[in-house]
């Protein structure tokens, strides 16, 4: 018979104890002595409240400083290539051997230059992520499907060489400035520094300038754009994949401030996505994507009646918009009277451009398609191969941008942040979030104007790590933070701070209003096996002159205050020096990135010569160094205290690999106590246990947010960790402020890396558990998130959560889902609406002990649970001898960040119409427009007669 109250008092002794050891080991020491150098500089230390306000908008206006500073160089480059374009005469037989970025530095058979080639010095360049480049020229990428000799590409070329100066001048006056470049309306690619261009597997660049969005931004106002089909009979085969390759290029340069929808039609009219019937979407990555996936999905079958789909465009289109609409009509021929449906909807005003794509090498219908463009604003393309689509989709924008060039408006765009992965993809290079900032070039030649001719876009990119070294981690807490999708865009603010049920954080940032506010949110940390429970206040202001906003956040708590303390430089700078300190490499203590000579420089070397005088010149945060410089000496008898340790091996517990401590100004201390093998935990590789750009260490962030005084254990991921724990404590400073209260401030974390618990401790459980055995009894340490740190079997211990383990013997009553949902799911299988699921758990603190019973069929499963004082862990012991592994657990505490998807939330979440902030201008229109351009050889005004006939011959002839 089973003893419960028995069962019940054995782990209660045993844990006692074994915390009395656990107590014993290292940390507490450490403790006293970082404490006690605190007590002895306290008079020199003063706790400052963080004001939020203050502080967004301090960093709102060095934002909108430097970036002032991109958008004075693009004006620049822009102003440089309309004059030089002004004074260059056009000249068809113009021969120009220019630097070709595929071919530079190439030889043939003879070892002579191939032609386009030549000899271009390139550079591993720090600022420009260690790439081989030519800082004191640019060179010319032209994609594979356009000819490098063409005329127009030549005199292009030609004519935006007055652009090297510009690009040299501008860097010079600004050496923050990352890659410059004009994008040609011809498709050819000036980009400064120049690069060699390396070609996919197939020897084919297939990047086009044409097709980014700075580049589509820039050149067109926003847009709603209805793509009608042709699905009937007749375009079988080579047409119908054509058709699907012109709708693929033309979903391509729409963005963000974009609206689209796709009708397919041939005897009736059918939406390709019928969740957005009636409607038009949003035109950012996953629409687009997701329509491309239905686009392929296309059949023909039927005759082709386009008359009622126009009509059905028309009605979506007329319900209002904002700036340019247009009507994609891609077909291999038009059969019906549909004059009356222009008469209604379109005419005289012409409001909705008609833009047609005659598919296929059939001519019979071309006047018939034409005349349905040239009547409507738009233009006319003969699509016969696969080659030929994307330079007749690009004709399109250049319509779109008449307006905006025959008025001269010059207006600046800035895109999304997007990643940085198809420019440099084949390059060994990290890939950089960033955004571009671009502005529209005309030519301002008189006999052209009213044609409305655009040559191109000029731009520049600016890392947001960039901006973010403008907001120093040290001053406030980050907040959450979303990892990449592999197709990453842009995540909206939702999809971050989703505790903002009413949004209205993002309504407030996206009108561009000052103000804060404050939310309870769950964020996760360690690949999203961990969760924190916070309470954060939001500060958020607008950053003039462009279209984007700021905001931080402060955790309550240590993210309210900041320390700062006063030593000598001298001091400071003698304990800075330690070999087992270290600072965060990819913070900004000193600006390393404005003179070229600085580049080679570490923080820690830049800081050392800022110091010591060697580079007055270096331009450094006086307030974080003089934090760093405190923490430096606070700190440093930890060197003493662990080099003892090293020579005293007597004195260490079994399995104490490594001790380290950080503070939050980013400096660091680590010393190994013995050599261990290999792993990358704690190295420059493992990201997530250093301090970074847009985060402090897990366990840092961890231990600041629990009790002060308490053991905090965490369990490394596989990957970093190799086999071993960490467990960390803090130190908490205090100091009476003005309203003689006690404020935290600053905390130092001391953690050390255990490659195996301490054999003494591990006994003692073992102990427990063997004395317990008869009773067909499993015991586990857990923390707080369920992970294993000691069991009976030492390979239980394990980096998930206990449940993915052992769900079979039903170990996780505490922690668990009643499911792994990682076990249903196929290869390939995609999570959705969700963009990620995160199967964290979390116990509740306040439940101190308790037990319960599990029924399961016919047998019954007992456990016990209590915390283990003073740190995260739990005792859990569970009956053995009762399989509960299909049958629900009792309870589980536990956090999914995940709905339950079904076809109505996925159409809902795709029909969505966030509230955005849309460009102030829009170029839809201007009286001096030349629309006679429309496409062919030249304009035919259809008389009505003309019309008929052609179609009376189209119906005899089929």
């Amino acid at each position: 018979m089973f003893c419960f109250t028995t069962f019940k008092r054995y782990p209660q002794g045993v844990l006692h104890k074994l915390i009395s050891y656990v107590k014993a080991v290292l940390p507490i020491k450490v403790s006293v002595s970082v404490l006690k150098k605190y007590k002895d500089v306290e008079g020199a230390v003063k706790i400052e409240e963080v004001n939020g306000e203050e502080l967004v908008k301090k960093f709102a206006e060095e934002m909108e400083e430097m970036l002032g500073r991109k958008m004075k160089s693009v004006k620049s480059l822009a102003e440089a290539a309309e004059d030089a374009d002004l004074y260059h005469e056009y000249n068809e037989t113009l021969e120009f051997d220019y630097y070709n970025s595929m071919l530079i530095n190439t030889v043939d058979e003879d070892g002579n230059p191939v032609p386009l080639g030549g000899e271009f010095q390139l550079e591993e360049n720090e600022h420009f992520s260690k790439l081989a480049v030519n800082t004191q020229q640019s060179n010319i990428q032209v994609p594979t499907n356009v000819y490098n000799r063409d005329p127009d590409i030549v005199n292009g070329v030609y004519m935006s060489e007055a652009l090297n100066d510009i690009f040299i001048d501008n860097f010079q006056k600004d050496p923050t400035l990352t890659w410059q470049y004009f994008g040609s309306s011809t498709g050819f690619f000036r980009l400064y520094p120049g690069i060699q261009w390396i070609p996919d597997e197939n020897g084919v660049v297939t990047f086009d300038c044409r097709n980014r969005n700075w580049y589509i931004q820039a050149a067109t106002s926003p847009k709603d754009v209805i793509i009608v089909v042709d699905v009937s009979g007749s375009m079988k085969g080579l047409r119908l994949t054509i058709a699907k390759h012109t709708i693929n290029t033309i979903l391509d340069t729409l963005g963000e401030n974009d609206f689209v929808n796709i009708i397919a039609y041939s005897d009736y009219v059918r939406y390709v996505e019928p969740c957005f019937k009636g409607t038009l979407v949003q035109a950012d990555l996953d629409n687009r994507e997701h329509f491309k996936l239905l686009v392929e999905e296309l059949h023909v079958k039927g005759e082709g009646k386009v008359k009622n789909a126009m009509m059905e465009s028309f009605k979506i289109l007329n319900e209002g918009s904002l700036c340019n609409q247009a009507i994609m009509l891609i077909t291999d021929g038009a059969m019906e009277d549909f004059q009356d449906v222009f008469e209604k909807f379109n005419w005289p005003e012409r409001r909705v451009r008609v833009f047609t794509y005659l598919i296929g090498r059939e001519m019979t219908f071309a006047e018939n398609v034409k005349w349905i463009a040239c009547n409507n604003k738009g233009y006319y393309t003969h699509i016969s191969t696969l080659a030929d689509v994307q330079e007749n989709v690009m004709e399109y924008l250049h319509v779109l941008s008449r307006p905006m060039v025959i008025n001269h408006d010059h207006d600046i765009i800035w895109t999304e942040a997007y990643m940085d992965s198809v420019l440099f993809n084949t390059q060994a290079q990290s890939l950089l979030l960033m955004t571009s900032v671009a502005m529209p070039v005309f030519s301002k030649k008189k006999e052209t104007l009213s044609h409305g001719i655009l040559l191109g876009v000029v731009g520049t990119d600016v890392a947001l790590k960039e901006l973010m070294r403008l907001a120093p981690r040290y001053k406030y807490k980050e907040g959450k933070k979303l990892k990449p999708k592999p197709n990453y865009n842009s995540v909206d603010l939702s999809e971050v701070e989703w505790e903002d049920t009413e949004e209205k954080l993002r309504t407030a940032m996206v009108k561009g209003e000052t103000g804060t506010l404050f939310l309870d949110v769950r964020t996760s940390v360690d690949k999203g096996t961990r969760v924190m429970f916070l309470r954060n206040d939001y500060f958020y202001t607008v950053i003039n002159e462009t279209p984007f906003s700021l905001g931080i956040v402060l955790s309550r708590g240590y993210g309210q205050y900041i320390f700062i303390g006063n030593v000598s430089v001298e001091e400071g700078l003698h304990d800075l020096l330690a070999p087992d300190l270290t600072i965060a490499s990819e913070w900004t203590y000193c600006e390393t990135d404005i003179d070229p000579a600085h580049r080679k420089l570490n923080q820690l070397q830049a800081v050392v010569r800022y110091l010591t005088g060697k580079e007055p010149d270096l331009e450094c945060d006086v307030q974080l160094l003089q934090q760093t410089l405190f923490d430096a000496v606070v700190t440093a008898p930890m060197e003493a205290y662990w080099t003892a340790l090293m020579l005293n091996t007597s004195g260490m517990d079994d399995g104490v690999e490594t001790a380290f401590l950080g503070t939050r100004s980013g400096l660091m201390r680590f010393q190994s106590l013995f050599l261990s093998l290999p792993r990358s935990f704690l190295t420059s590789t493992d990201k997530e246990n250093m301090f970074t750009l847009d985060h402090f260490p897990v366990w840092y962030r961890r231990a600041a947010e629990y009790p002060a005084g308490q053991f905090l254990y965490y369990m490394p991921r596989q990957e970093t960790r190799g086999r071993g724990h960490t467990f960390t404590w803090q130190t908490h400073t205090h100091t009476h402020t003005h309203s003689n209260t006690h404020s935290p401030s600053q905390n130092t974390i001391c953690a050390f890396f255990i490659s195996n618990f301490p054999n003494h401790i591990y006994n003692w459980f073992l102990c427990l558990c063997l004395f317990l055995s008869y009773q067909d009894i499993d015991c586990y340490v857990i923390d707080n998130n369920g992970f294993v740190l000691i069991s009976k079997q030492r390979n239980d211990v394990s980096s998930y959560p206990i449940t993915r383990k052992h769900t079979e013997n039903t170990a996780g009553v505490l922690f668990s889902l009643g499911f792994d949902s990682s076990a249903h799911k196929k290869k390939g299988d995609i999570l959705q609406p969700c963009d990620t699921e995160y199967p964290s758990f979390v116990y509740e603190p306040s439940v101190k002990e308790t037990n319960s019973i599990i029924k399961c069929g016919r047998c019954q499963k007992m456990f016990v649970v209590q915390q283990i004082p003073d740190s995260n862990l739990l005792m859990l012991v569970v009956q053995a001898d009762c399989d509960c592994s299909r049958h629900p657990l009792l309870f589980w505490l536990f956090l999914l960040y995940c709905t339950v998807h079904n076809a109505s939330v996925k159409c809902d979440r795709m029909r969505s119409q966030k509230i955005r902030r849309r460009p102030e201008s829009c170029h839809s229109f201007h009286p001096q427009e030349n629309a006679d351009d429309c496409g062919g050889a030249s304009f035919i005004s259809l008389s009505t007669s003309l019309f008929f006939t052609c179609l009376t011959f189209a119906a005899l002839v089929s």
